[in-house]
């Protein structure tokens, strides 16, 4: 394939400023890296806000040197492989996984990359100051023609997944990671708090392929959780928390006993109440997972949690294995993403995208830039 020199890529110079878009030098993949052409780049509501009021929001997670190429979820077509990629070959459809970490530690060596102290996200932000080495390593995110990536975090995609799902893996893979944390499956009954958010509706999307029996899931705009309903409507219950207690809307469903699992997709700024209703929602032996970013100190009875043999887990994205097997599901036609609204943006048009999208459809909106 031929590939050029120069691309296109938006890069960000001040915190808080425009993106620019700079023809920059086309990188060139190591040998255990692939160079990938990039046909969609999801980006989340809001984006351009998160970049600016980072460094006050989480001091403790740094961004990548400025100027910089920002883009969390590329999906695309390789162009280029390294010397020692032997599975992959130009022309593969693929998602690229943005976590990066060092390979080398006891956490990268038992499969644990996610707690590598070097774990960042490509074109996004890391998770401590050790990061810094890693956005050395893989400086391009995907607001570019191109990025460079390791070989080991390439997700094939199905011929029936597009590229505009593709580059919404990491979104609806953090709910896949959790449901997979708690082992969620046949004669499960879960709970989503949030479930019609970008997270949450990944729950209503791959619990049922899971083999999950019921989803109960909460949020505030009922036409929106009814639209969620209607996905799997024998198998998902849904409630507006404006309706009254979480709680009381779980026990009523699983006979007074509680859920197997509890997954609380809701974002900084959420109610405590409304998380702590949900805790109060397992069964005995129940397993909770936060990945919503709930903020600020929650109290938590932990006499409680042990004395009914609970479990709290907070989980950070997906793995790459956790990606492919997302894909497979589309693929086998057990999945399907045709839900998914997309609205697409040139990459010229990148600040008045990331500045705030105005209509939103919930989780149903996905947000791409197509560089």
């Amino acid at each position: 394939m031929v590939v050029a020199d120069t691309m296109t890529a938006a890069r960000m110079h001040t915190v808080g400023g425009e993106l620019k878009l700079e023809k920059l030098p086309t990188p060139k993949p190591g040998d255990m890296d692939v160079l990938v052409r990039v046909k969609a780049c999801g980006i989340v509501p809001n984006l351009g806000n998160i970049l600016a009021n980072w460094p006050t929001w989480f001091p403790h997670m740094p961004q990548p040197p400025l100027p910089a190429v920002f883009g969390l979820d590329p999906a695309g077509e390789i162009v280029a492989v390294g010397r020692q990629v032997h599975a992959l070959k130009p022309g593969d459809r693929v998602y690229a996984n943005p976590g990066r970490s060092c390979g080398t530690c006891r956490h990268c060596r038992r499969g644990d990359s996610i707690s590598c102290k070097h774990y960042a996200f490509q074109g996004y932000f890391g998770f401590s100051e050790h990061a810094m080495q890693t956005f050395g390593d893989y400086p391009v995110g995907g607001l570019s023609e191109y990025t460079v990536v390791p070989a080991s975090a390439i997700v094939k995609i199905p011929d029936n997944m597009t590229y505009e799902q593709a580059a919404r893996l990491g979104y609806l893979g953090t709910v896949y990671s959790a449901l997979k944390k708690v082992n969620a499956g046949p004669g499960d009954t879960i709970l989503v708090n949030g479930i019609s958010g970008t997270l949450g509706i990944s729950a209503a999307i791959f619990a049922p392929a899971m083999g999950v029996k019921k989803i109960l899931g909460t949020g505030r705009d009922r036409k929106l959780l009814e639209e969620v309903k209607a996905l799997a409507p024998s198998r998902i219950e849904v409630f507006s928390i404006d309706d009254g207690s979480v709680t009381d809307f779980v026990m009523k469903h699983t006979d007074g006993e509680g859920v197997d699992a509890f997954l609380d997709c809701l974002g900084p700024g959420a109610l405590h109440e409304t998380f702590l209703q949900g805790l109060y929602s397992l069964r005995r032996g129940g397993i909770a997972v936060d990945i919503g970013a709930v903020m600020g100190p929650v109290a938590i009875d932990v006499h409680r949690l042990m004395d009914r043999n609970q479990r709290l887990y907070g989980s950070a994205w997906l793995t790459t294995e956790e990606g492919q097997e997302m894909a497979d599901l589309v693929g086998a036609g057990a999945v399907d993403l045709s839900m998914l609204e997309t609205q697409g943006r040139r990459l010229s048009e990148v600040n008045e995208a990331i500045s705030g999208i105005a209509q939103r459809h919930g989780g149903f909106s996905n947000f791409v830039i197509y560089p």
